[in-house]
């Protein structure tokens, strides 16, 4: 039992040694591993000695060839690979069909079922889009991601005046258009740091993944359950915090309204820190162009948050995004479970 547990760890040293995402976390990790033989059989951290651990690994050293190999190739053979898999998630797998559409359906009551249909082929269609677009992001050129995702001139007034005023902001998003790019461009455009309250992945080897293509041109990450903590450390600059909202949070702690003719829960985070934090809201959105140009689009939803209830600031937030989710439903993310929870 425990050749087969150094068979293992040794084979996943191997691995860390060679990925360059990882690397950092590799030589604690080693340490940790070669201590004395009795240390070792006895202080040998379980994420580490089980095969579940390495098999994570493997799968993951297994497919970011793959990943890298889709990254470097150019948009127009990118876009015919989205196509497919389109075709493929769409017609074949139906991934998550029954749940875009029920949410559709409930969303738009008043639409009919050939515009519901239309709008759930978009969606797809620009799903692909959004999946092969965020992993090209890894050889991605700052000058090529500003020229896909360029900010409005008001949008660059807009923050310019902030810096200006020496005020940090935060920004209310929602998973709409191509948020990715917009958090990725963001640094190159504006003269505030930007920081993306995120929620780190279950598997370390592709969170890291995540981590490096999220923070390629200078924007920097806070995980969510960090998020007060990490605004506060850095409050003596002048920043802009991106929170993206529309998830799903736990229903005993959230703000309810109605969106899109439902009962939906609002985390009220970013709310509770504008008014304990006094920073001005500003509300950030994108316009799809064409295939693979986006717009990013912001106006002040309120700068003196500490005025207003916060459940009023949560509504305002909900109000904006509905305006857009109307306005272009095909780049909204329908195929999370945002209707789980009903209200008591």
């Amino acid at each position: 039992m425990f050749r087969d547990k150094q068979i293992v760890i040794k084979l996943e040293i191997i691995i860390m040694k060679c990925d360059p995402i990882c690397k950092p976390y590799a030589s604690k990790k080693i340490k940790t591993i070669f201590r004395s033989r009795a240390n070792f059989k006895w202080n040998l951290p379980d994420k580490i000695a089980k095969p579940s651990s390495f098999l994570s690994a493997l799968t993951y050293y297994i497919v970011i060839p793959v990943i890298y190999l889709f990254s470097i190739m150019p948009f127009w053979l990118l876009y015919l690979f989205s196509d497919l898999l389109y075709f493929l998630l769409y017609y074949i797998v139906g991934y998550r069909k029954k749940v875009i559409e029920q949410n559709l359906r409930n969303s738009f009551p008043r639409k009919t079922d050939k515009e519901i249909n239309t709008i759930a082929r978009d969606f797809y269609k620009h799903f692909c889009d959004f999946f092969i677009e965020t992993i090209k992001m890894l050889t991605l050129s700052k000058k090529e991601v500003v020229k896909r995702c360029k900010m409005t001139p008001e949008t660059f007034a807009l923050y310019s005046a902030f810096v200006k005023q020496q005020k940090s902001v935060i920004i209310a998003m929602g998973h709409f258009g191509n948020w990715e790019w917009a958090c990725n461009s963001f640094n190159a455009q504006a003269e505030q740091q930007l920081f993306v309250i995120y929620h780190p992945l279950s598997n370390k080897h592709f969170d890291a993944l995540m981590y490096k293509i999220r923070t390629r041109n200078g924007s920097k990450l806070i995980a969510m359950k960090d998020t007060y903590r990490g605004m506060i450390a850095n409050k003596n600059g002048i920043n802009a915090t991106a929170f993206l909202s529309d998830q799903t949070p736990q229903p005993g702690h959230a703000y309810w309204t109605t969106f899109l003719d439902q009962d939906t829960p609002v985390f009220k985070g970013q709310a509770l820190i504008a008014k304990k934090m006094k920073l001005p809201i500003v509300f950030s959105t994108m316009r799809k162009i064409k295939r693979g140009y986006y717009e990013m689009l912001s106006e002040v939803l309120i700068e003196n948050p500490e005025d207003i209830d916060d459940d009023q600031l949560s509504e305002m937030y909900i109000r904006r995004l509905e305006q857009d989710v109307k306005r272009q439903p095909e780049i909204w993310l329908w195929s999370h479970k945002r209707w789980k929870h009903k209200r008591a």
